[in-house]
């Protein structure tokens, strides 16, 4: 029995349950990396690795299968790949089994990335799907503030019980959108040509030419690569960044987990808060707004990593560290809505598609790099790369 709901209500359960899920996973798994499965800088880079060579390589086939086939088909099987893989992880903390649970996860988010986007801008219209994005962002903050506090009380009983169970409700998650998740405006291929593979490379190539004739999507493109490559370093090494240079002060008899369930939090409450500041006051339909928007966001993004990197009291480390998420979650539907702007529904998907696939490609070259740097000199030396590695991007905003 199926009883289809409103897309829009289904996109924001979609947008905050996920992240909520993604909270319980993501809240403790750098801390399970390191402590439970003992894992040292270059690897924590390798697993990132894998999880981004995973994305390159499946991002534009399951993008065309999105644009080809059925936004919700991809959307589904995505959400039971990446419980699959969340589960994996938590189940056995051995480098090996984690590299393969990155795999899974990884091309589990490839039938997600770009679909959802896609799917809810078939569905309610391009008119203002700009704001759309923005509030499904605010619930997802909402979404992943009640799962950092999940996690940290799950983790509290046995650490690899977040993982385990973020990914379960990914799962139950997928279950749910099979019943109620509609579809009513996507033009599918008709069946007598999903034959061949000729409707996929039509995709294809239009995304291919959208790009090429237009200068804002190639410097899109390029941006994601560069964050990309700076954006892997901070995600995988910031934990241990903070674990091997600084002393937590004493919270009682309370674990130190904890510590990472507060930080996480407040993090999520400020971007909550500058979500829709940015929310009301940037058009995020108008180019040259989103891109002023952008310019500011990253240079600030930039400063405020070099701070992470090299201050050297805890409480300003923090207040660096929390500067930089919020901007990160500020950053990300303005991406989404610019990007957007300059694209037809038949290569929406493919289109958002090559976005994750720039950002996996510039994880994946410069990941291991930093880790190695890290591994070699420290992790405020790795920090202070990423903060540079980070900068070019104004300039294409700027161009």
């Amino acid at each position: 029995m199926t009883l289809r709901l409103p897309a829009y209500p289904v996109y924001l359960l979609m947008s905050g349950c996920g992240a909520l899920f993604f909270s319980i996973f993501a809240t403790v798994s750098s801390v399970y990396r390191i402590q439970e499965a003992g894992l040292n800088p270059f690897q924590l880079l390798l697993v990132g690795m894998v999880l981004e060579l995973s994305v390159f390589l499946f991002e534009i086939p399951t993008g065309i299968v999105a644009d080809v086939y059925s936004r919700r088909r991809s959307i589904i099987i995505g959400m039971f790949l990446i419980g699959l893989g969340f589960m994996l992880e938590g189940a056995f903390p051995i480098l090996i089994t984690i590299l393969a649970a990155q795999v899974v996860w990884g091309i589990g988010s490839t039938f997600t990335s770009g679909a959802e986007q896609a799917w809810i801008a078939d569905e309610m219209g391009e008119h203002g799907i700009g704001q759309v994005y923005m509030r499904g962002a605010q619930l997802g903050q909402i979404g992943a503030l009640i799962g950092i506090v999940a996690s940290v009380a799950i983790a509290s009983i046995q650490l690899n019980l977040a993982l385990i169970t973020g990914g379960a409700l990914f799962v139950l998650l997928g279950v749910f959108l099979v019943l109620v998740m509609p579809e009513n405006n996507f033009q599918r291929v008709p069946a007598s040509e999903r034959s061949s593979w000729q409707s996929m490379g039509d995709s294809l190539l239009g995304g291919l030419g959208a790009v090429r004739g237009s200068p804002v999507l190639i410097s899109l493109l390029i941006v994601g690569a560069i964050w990309g490559a700076a954006s892997e370093g901070l995600d995988r090494l910031w934990a241990a960044h903070l674990l091997a240079n600084f002393t937590f002060p004493s919270l009682g008899d309370l674990d130190m987990i904890v510590w990472f369930g507060i930080i996480n939090a407040v993090a999520m409450l400020l971007s909550l808060g500058a979500t829709e500041v940015v929310r009301r006051k940037v058009d995020t339909d108008n180019h040259i707004a989103a891109a002023k928007a952008l310019l500011v966001i990253n240079i600030l993004m930039s400063i405020s990593v070099l701070v992470f990197a090299l201050a050297g009291n805890f409480m300003l480390e923090l207040a660096a560290f929390w500067a930089t998420a919020t901007l990160r979650r500020v950053n990300e539907p303005i991406y989404a809505a610019w990007l957007n702007q300059n694209l037809t529904p038949r290569i929406r998907a493919t289109v958002f598609s090559m976005a994750g696939q720039a950002g996996a490609f510039g994880q994946i070259v410069f990941g291991p790099l930093i880790g190695i740097l890290a591994t070699l000199a420290s992790f405020r030396t790795a920090m202070v790369a990423v903060a540079v590695i980070a900068l070019p991007q104004a300039g294409l905003y700027i161009y």
